[in-house]
């Protein structure tokens, strides 16, 4: 891996952008910008409560979009990677998702930043599942 100023510097906004995000989120909306619960109840829940999260939703995909039009370095999916793995993990993730009643943006941004003990243990246990998870695909399975 290859750490410059290139690589440095748009993670560091990304990050920026990402706390900054969540943080105007809670304080104006008074909500928690996980998107598998935005997502969801985007189909899920009372219409009148829609628009929020579309906006957010639009401006998630957009502000990728934006980055990726202005500096052209989208990353590549690998061409070897199994598309029957892609959405066996797709799956998964969703499920995982909704065991853990979040995702790592819920717990992982917004709860270790509220500090809640629920939410450490949540991604504890997402960041060990990863781990076991690329060691099962690549030394097990063999797909690099």
């Amino acid at each position: 891996m290859d750490i410059s100023i290139h690589t440095f510097l748009p993670a560091l906004f990304g990050g920026v952008f990402i706390g900054l995000s969540a943080s105007l989120l809670l304080w104006l909306n008074g909500r928690l910008a996980g998107i598998s619960g935005i997502l969801w109840r985007l189909f899920f829940s009372n219409p009148g409560d829609a628009w929020w999260r579309v906006l957010f939703l639009v401006g998630v995909v957009g502000g990728a979009a934006v980055y990726y039009a202005l500096f052209g370095n989208a990353p590549e999916a690998r061409p070897t990677f199994p598309v029957w793995l892609l959405v066996v993990a797709g799956f998964l993730v969703g499920y995982g998702t909704s065991l853990g009643n979040g995702c790592t943006s819920g717990h992982g941004v917004c709860g270790l930043g509220r500090l809640s003990l629920r939410s450490l243990v949540a991604t504890i246990t997402f960041l060990i599942v990863a781990i076991i998870t690329t060691f099962v695909v690549r030394h097990l399975l063999g797909v690099i």
